[in-house]
């Protein structure tokens, strides 16, 4: 039940006070019409050489910033000053304990708290995994060909590497702000978060982000890998009973055919070729995920269309040379799919998740669903922007239209 938000904060200043108990806390979103001068923050406490310090770590759209305050009155300023600042929830993870508050739209306290099995001691640590998802000498990097039995990483497995690490710290961010604000249910042990990665071929992304989500930041995950070729989920599926990973699992199956006991409340697709990405987003859109990431691909679909047809005026010069026609179908394809799922309740974000020098493929769509109805505005520019250049997006076709 609701509770005055006065209330609901006193509890979690408690918690994030608490200099032995606190593993880690989130505050993310923003109530409404309020904005909080950072896009999230990250609280936790680490040993340094004068003693033990709150650690705090800001986001704003670009960078993080990370400060340390001493444990006792400073940090308790420094949680004062935060509390009193209007983000939209907080995720609290204690030792056997996760406490969630989400400020309602009335401007209540809506708190929950789950029990946690795993009461080991935090992670104190000033410098843990500052610059490396996982260590090079980690047995699943090894065991995906990505680092040598030395532990050193392969030269020819460098970007591969650098773009499944960024897209995970995008997915380990976008779950904790799901968390924080209530789109996403507190995992536990019994009813973990369920993880689907459509078209995961090699894996690499199913098994880095199973693994980094569960061991590094301690969440209660089942993850499914779903592939058309029966050689992937073989080889794959014999790679995780090699790691002991009895909660990830692979299928050979389409995305479009692709049935699962329960709906996931995270879908991902990295890197799907052309429309296979659309059918990736179609699939999460049919369950109702929770929270979507997708990195896409080539985008040979619209420039077809594009190729086709004269543009209209006056963008005849966007369509005249090939590379700028390509450009422009990655940027009206992807900018098509944003709105589409915009248009399906969803809040979305189109990011840079990795540096172009790694791959020119670098754009990330994050999708939080929100139950939120779209602006009218939103499903008009559409209507316009498809009509005036005469286009079809795969996406729209497999959800019956916009």
């Amino acid at each position: 039940m609701p509770e005055p938000l006065s209330t609901g904060l006193d509890r979690v200043r408690r918690l994030l006070l608490d200099t032995d108990g606190l593993v880690r806390a989130v505050a993310s979103g923003k109530r409404r019409g309020q904005q909080p001068p950072w896009r999230r923050i990250e609280l936790r406490y680490v040993d340094l050489r004068a003693g033990r310090h709150l650690q705090l770590t800001t986001y704003d759209q670009t960078q993080a910033h990370t400060s340390n305050s001493p444990a006792g009155p400073d940090a308790a300023r420094v949680v004062d000053g935060l509390l009193a600042q209007p983000f939209g929830g907080w995720h609290v993870r204690s030792t056997g304990c996760t406490t969630q508050l989400r400020v309602t739209k009335r401007g209540d306290a809506q708190l929950s708290r789950t029990r946690e099995t795993d009461d080991s001691t935090p992670d104190r640590s000033h410098d843990r995994g500052k610059h490396r998802l996982l260590g090079s000498a980690d047995p699943w990097l090894i065991a995906l060909g990505i680092a040598d039995n030395q532990g050193r990483v392969k030269p020819s497995r460098q970007a591969k590497l650098r773009q499944v690490e960024e897209f995970c710290r995008l997915l380990a961010a976008s779950v904790d702000d799901a968390l924080a604000a209530g789109h996403l249910r507190s995992p536990t042990e019994d009813d973990p978060l369920r993880v689907v990665d459509l078209g995961c071929g090699n894996a690499y992304l199913t098994f880095a982000a199973h693994r980094y989500l569960t061991s590094v930041r301690g969440l209660a995950v089942a993850t499914t890998g779903l592939d058309v070729k029966e050689q992937s989920r073989a080889r794959n599926s014999r790679l995780a009973a090699e790691l002991g990973a009895h909660d990830l699992r692979f299928e050979a199956v389409s995305i479009a055919d692709a049935t699962l006991d329960r709906p996931p409340d995270v879908a991902l697709a990295l890197h799907a070729c052309d429309t296979a990405t659309d059918d990736a987003l179609a699939r999460a859109l049919q369950w109702q995920s929770p929270l979507i990431l997708a990195a896409p691909c080539c985008h040979h679909q619209l420039q077809s269309q594009l190729r086709r047809q004269p543009a209209p005026e006056p963008y005849a010069l966007l369509t005249r040379h090939g590379i700028l026609r390509e450009r422009l179908a990655d940027t009206l394809t992807d900018a098509l799919r944003a709105a589409l799922v915009r248009m399906r309740g969803y809040r979305v974000d189109v990011v840079e998740f990795v540096g172009s020098e790694h791959t020119p493929r670098n754009t990330l769509l994050r999708a939080v669903r929100t139950g939120s109805e779209c602006p009218p505005e939103t499903a008009r520019d559409y209507a316009e922007l498809v009509a005036a250049w005469r286009v079809t997006p795969r996406l729209a076709e497999l959800l019956g239209g916009a």
